[in-house]
């Protein structure tokens, strides 16, 4: 209904929140953990994840400089998104870790970004998530969505930013991206993205696990 421009949709999901199908109207995702802190936005120290967003942010040239290369080479490393979720133009990732799986052959290309990451267990074996490059090239615009799950939080990396018309909506707020910092949101929620520059934007996505999971619950709850 949103994506024909119906202002009916937000009725249907305050419904549905109402009979207990959406954890709230802007919450709807369907693979979910009870009790777990919700909100669109975090910073890091809410995460508790300060180290690896440190890390990240110290390393950003280096994983720029590795994405754009493998950009660079265009042997169809990176894929075309395939969910459906733009309305137009062209949005395309490049998967280090997909539900906690490495992928071997995709680190060959960026070995010092994969090596930064190994450091990591609440991304790498995140099976909920993924660890990915992310280009979206001029006048594209993904559809308002959600992701499947509250049981993570996803990282935005700034590396190739325009100066001017890219944005992300989480919920009721629009942020921008920035070279060399991290954006963290709750992707559960609501999001949409526009990209109306000239030039292409890249970043790098890092999912964690939310971190109110127990270790016992991040070690069975089963991969999406």
């Amino acid at each position: 209904m949103q994506r024909v421009g119906n202002s009916e949709a937000y009725k249907w999901y305050e419904l549905g929140h109402k009979r207990g199908h959406f954890a709230s109207v802007w919450q709807r995702s369907l693979y979910n953990v009870k009790g777990l802190k919700a909100q669109p936005w975090w910073t890091a120290k809410e995460t508790g994840y300060t180290e690896l967003v440190k890390s990240l942010e110290r390393n950003w040239k280096t994983i720029r400089d590795e994405g754009v290369a493998v950009l660079d080479r265009g042997k169809g490393l990176f894929l075309p998104e395939d969910e459906n979720l733009r309305e137009k133009g062209d949005w395309s990732q490049f998967t280090l870790w997909q539900q906690g799986r490495k992928n071997e052959n995709a680190c060959k290309s960026v070995p010092k970004t994969c090596a930064l990451l190994e450091r990591f267990p609440e991304a790498t074996g995140c099976r909920r998530g993924q660890i990915k490059y992310s280009v979206m090239h001029p006048k594209t615009h993904v559809w308002p969505h959600t992701g499947p799950t509250n049981c993570r939080l996803r990282m935005h990396l700034g590396l190739v930013i325009p100066k001017e018309g890219c944005r992300i909506r989480c919920a009721q707020e629009t942020r921008f991206w920035e070279e060399g910092k991290v954006l963290i949101f709750d992707d559960s929620f609501e999001h949409e993205v526009w990209q109306d520059a000239d030039e292409l934007r890249l970043i790098f996505i890092v999912d964690v696990w939310h971190p109110e999971l127990t270790p016992q619950q991040r070690h069975t709850l089963p991969s999406i």
